[in-house]
Parts: C-alpha cells; sequence; structure tokens
C-alpha cells in the first residue's frame, strides 16, 4: 500500500457508529479533516493523498448524520456537545493524546468546539470560511455581525443568515424539498465562485418570501454539474449516501442554536484560544463573507496565535481551490507546528514554497 492510499474504517465511539478514510504512516503526525453541510468525508479528497504523501496520518469521518456514519433520528443529537463528544471518543480508538484538526463550514463549528473546550487534545486548528465565535453560536450570534450596507435591516433582518432561521421554522419544508431530487439539489449546491457576486445579497435573503429554497420551487433545478467542484465520483457518493440517509439529519444542524450557545459559553478561558489557529476566508462566498465584513472580528479577539489567508474561491474552497489550501496548510504547518514535520520534510521546505 502506498502513502498515500486512503482504507475505510467503521468504529463504535460511545453509542454513535462513525466510519471515516485513512491514509498515512500510522506514526505521522495526526490530521483530521471535519466535513460540513451536506458534505462526506470524501470532500477532502484532494487534500488527504497530499499530505499522507509527506508522511503525516491523515483522517476524515463521516460527520453524525451523514454517509456511513449514525444517523440518529432526533434533532438535539446534532448538538455541538456531541459532535465534539464524537470526535474525543475517535480521536482515542485512533490511539493519538492531540490531532491538527481542520474544519470547513458547520465542521468548523465542531473544530472551534474542540479547540476551545478540550484544547490539551490539539496541536492546532484550521479552518475554512467560516470564523471562530459564528454558526457555532447561533443565528442571534451571527445577525450584529451583518454587513448592513448590504443587507438593509428594514428589509433583511436576518441578512445572509435567513436561511438558517427559515430551516428553524420551516425544517420539513427544507427537507422535502431537499429531498425531493437529491441528484439535482447537489448539483445546484456545489457551484464555483462567482466574481460578480462580490458586494451583491446572498441568494439565501429571499428565502422567507419565496417560502424555500431555488425561489421556492419543490425540487432543485436541472442544472449541469459544475466540474470546477464536484467531480461525477463525488456527485455519485453524495446522492448515494443522501438518498439512503435523507437530508432531516444534516439539516438538524441548524436546530440546536440553544443548546450550542450554552455549550460555547461554558468553553475554557472564555473561549480565547492559545493554541495556534489557521483561518482560511473564500474571497466568493457570498454568504460567509469574512474579508470586507465584520464576520471574523470575534475570532480576531478570541485567538492569541492567529494566521490568516484568502483563497480567490467560493465555499466549497477545498474542490475548486485545493492546490492553494495545500500550499497554505503547508506554509502553516511548517511555520507554526514545525516539530510535527514528518521525517524527509524540513521546516524550510515547508516554509518556502
Amino acid at each position: 500500500m502506498t502513502p498515500a492510499e486512503q482504507t475505510e474504517h467503521s468504529v463504535l465511539c460511545g453509542d454513535q457508529r462513525i466510519f471515516y478514510l485513512e491514509a498515512g504512516p500510522r506514526d505521522g503526525p495526526l490530521l483530521i479533516f471535519i466535513h460540513g453541510w451536506p458534505e462526506l468525508a470524501v470532500s477532502w479528497r484532494h487534500v488527504l493523498p497530499h499530505f499522507a504523501a509527506l508522511g503525516f496520518r491523515v483522517v476524515a469521518p463521516d460527520m453524525r448524520g451523514y454517509g456511513r456514519s449514525g444517523v440518529p433520528s432526533a434533532p438535539d443529537a446534532y448538538r455541538q456537545s456531541l459532535l465534539v463528544a464524537d470526535m474525543l471518543a475517535l480521536l482515542d480508538i485512533l490511539g493519538a493524546e492531540k490531532a491538527v484538526w481542520i474544519g470547513h463550514d458547520w465542521g468548523t463549528a465542531t473544530v472551534w468546539g474542540m479547540a476551545s473546550h478540550h484544547p490539551e487534545r490539539c496541536h492546532g486548528v484550521a479552518n475554512l470560511c467560516v470564523p471562530y465565535r459564528t454558526i457555532e453560536r447561533g443565528v442571534d450570534a451571527l445577525v450584529p455581525l451583518v454587513d448592513r450596507s448590504v443587507y438593509p435591516a428594514e428589509h433583511h433582518p436576518w441578512g445572509q443568515w435567513a436561511y438558517m432561521r427559515f430551516c428553524q421554522q420551516h425544517f420539513a419544508r427544507v427537507t422535502a424539498v431537499f429531498e425531493s431530487d437529491q441528484d439535482a439539489s447537489i448539483r445546484a449546491i456545489f457551484r464555483r465562485g462567482d466574481p460578480a457576486r462580490l458586494g451583491l445579497p446572498s441568494g439565501h435573503v429571499d428565502v422567507f418570501r419565496n417560502h424555500g429554497w431555488f425561489g421556492g420551487a419543490d425540487a432543485a433545478p436541472d442544472v449541469p454539474r459544475d466540474e470546477a467542484v464536484l467531480s461525477a465520483g463525488e456527485l455519485s457518493c453524495y446522492v448515494e449516501a443522501l438518498s439512503r440517509n435523507g437530508f432531516a439529519g444534516p439539516n438538524s444542524y441548524y436546530l440546536n442554536d440553544a443548546a450550542n450557545l450554552v455549550y460555547s459559553d461554558s468553553a475554557i478561558d472564555g473561549g480565547r484560544l492559545k493554541m495556534p489557529v489557521l483561518f482560511v476566508a473564500a474571497r466568493y462566498d457570498i454568504t460567509c463573507e469574512a474579508v470586507a465584513s465584520s464576520l471574523a472580528e470575534p475570532m480576531k479577539a478570541h485567538c492569541s496565535r492567529l494566521t490568516t489567508a484568502v483563497i480567490d474561491a467560493g465555499h466549497w474552497v477545498a474542490q475548486e481551490k485545493p492546490a492553494e489550501l495545500i500550499e497554505i496548510l503547508r506554509r502553516w504547518l511548517g511555520n507554526e507546528l514545525p516539530t510535527l514535520s514528518p521525517g524527509g520534510w524540513t521546516d524550510s521546505e515547508a516554509g518556502s514554497r
């Protein structure tokens, strides 16, 4: 087996079944990649082989509610305290004291929770698109950070986060629309970033007026697969998993604001992070707009060793611009966590590439 070859595993973490992909040497420094909505471990397909080939042990789980992991039926089973507990149990099963945790979208909430509640299990954390102290604290924490020059309060009280509030108030409607044609839903959701949309409102702002996503239609539009972010194989994996499991589990991540806020407020040292932290913003991510707006300001106030970077891509940055992401992660690991460098990869190489 080559170092970059992936293996599949399924383990019981407490009462929760967790499926994960693994590659790289078992004794290599551990990197754990956490996907978001509505993705799978395979979303990290570009990144895992690269770091495995460098000598890292890389692991990417299907999160609770997704793929071949367990799919609880109760919405409160998707609160962040339980998701972090899943990842702690997985870390124990992997036989590791610490890992570098990397997250995207809702995966960032779990990574931020791990860092703020269990810093002793983190060498460092890196997150994409969603800054610290935002979605893991709920819609009410996001609204004060809305750019009111783009989203006037009298017209868009929840700003670009209206879709989150709509999901909380109309969960059955949202889930039914996504489930009516999983193939079309995935093709419609996974689109590349559009520079022409900078400074314009996210399409999510009209979700209440339209009574749903996709202009209020009962199913997603039939658009071509965007090859810039979605391979044919990945589309097949998503459709198979979501046809089997449905969208109720993934959508339930949006239903736990109150519990998540209590959990966030119980973080160590007021939630201040002292380990190395990397945040990578996607310039053309119109919803999670963290370059020109104040969305990242709470993060900056709560991280003492923060590194930031921007990639010219949309929300699905790990698929759209994997080479740029890999380079940023390499540089950060080499500069901020040089003692983790596997044999054959020097700190100077990481810093110079």
